[in-house]
């Protein structure tokens, strides 16, 4: 059954900005589910250099939302990072197996991202932890404080730009995965930008609000490439856009069928809640296997 969902425009209302921040990302009625793309780059930053085009990616999600008694939604997803080449022509741009780096020029196996689940609850409410994760192992002291996002209306479209910074205990410890690990902690950004019509935003009819938008990402090196604790860092930078639910036509059919060849399920959304949820660097841990130090 599609939830009842507010559609006048209040930046103030918690209530409304959980709404309105579930079409986003999903569809309020469970029996649809919503494929969000997006395609860009990954530049490489060390010191004393210039950024450095390193690959390609495509990434796609498909999300089913389940709306709970309290009002809230279950956001049930899984997603996929997709490492591609550097084909001049976007559209033509192929999945990788095997990356050259450029400063070692060694020859590594690429490891693609396949999260099945990474599901989480759309509240009312935020819940953050403003001291991060700290360092001794204890656990992080949360708050919880009403959801107001920073949204502009800039004519007859509404911008909202969502930004997150962790630093959290790495998955690959130094010790273990000395050359896969930039040390003890991660330190991670994510900001996205969305833009959305307002007329879709007050339609009662709409479960789910088309988006344009940039998604960009700060990472540690992404542990494939080997480059254990130099210094520097990955970000990603690319388009992302969400349209009808129920469409996987946002997908290109070559990243379809690679998914569907190399991870079968993948383009689409859970109907359960399962688990556990966890990060793309604790899949790689239970996974991979640390790779042989050079001598």
């Amino acid at each position: 059954m599609t939830a009842k969902f507010e559609t006048k425009i209040d930046f103030a209302n918690p209530i409304w900005n959980r709404d309105t921040w579930a079409r986003i990302q999903g569809d309020v009625n469970p029996e649809n589910e919503r494929i969000g793309y997006a395609a860009g780059e990954i530049l490489g930053v060390k010191p004393g250099e210039k950024a450095k085009p390193l690959c390609g990616y495509e990434v796609f999600l498909a999300t089913r939302l389940i709306p709970q008694d309290d009002g809230n939604y279950r956001r049930l997803n899984k997603e996929v990072i997709f490492y591609t080449d550097l084909n001049p022509d976007p559209g033509s741009r192929r999945m990788i197996d095997k990356w050259t780096n450029p400063w070692t020029e060694e020859e590594v196996d690429v490891v693609h991202v396949s999260n099945d689940p990474f599901n989480y609850t759309i509240s009312d409410s935020l819940i953050v932890a403003p001291e991060d994760f700290p360092t001794d192992g204890s656990p992080p002291k949360m708050r919880k404080i009403p959801l107001k996002f920073p949204w502009r209306r800039i004519g007859d479209k509404l911008m909202l730009n969502t930004d997150m910074h962790l630093y959290y205990p790495n998955a690959l410890q130094p010790d273990k995965w000395p050359r896969e690990s930039s040390g003890p902690m991660a330190q991670v950004s994510e900001m996205m930008r969305y833009w959305v019509d307002v007329a879709d935003v007050e339609n009662p009819d709409m479960t789910s609000i088309p988006y344009q938008g940039t998604w960009s990402r700060i990472t540690p090196w992404l542990p494939w490439m080997l480059m254990g604790k130099e210094a520097g860092h990955c970000v990603y930078i690319g388009l992302m856009t969400g349209a009808a639910s129920n469409s996987k036509d946002l997908i290109p059919q070559h990243v379809q069928d690679f998914a569907n060849e190399r991870y079968p399920g993948m383009l689409s959304a859970p109907t359960e809640d399962y688990g556990p949820s966890i990060s793309s660097l604790e899949y790689y841990a239970r996974n991979q296997t640390p790779a042989p130090v050079k001598d």
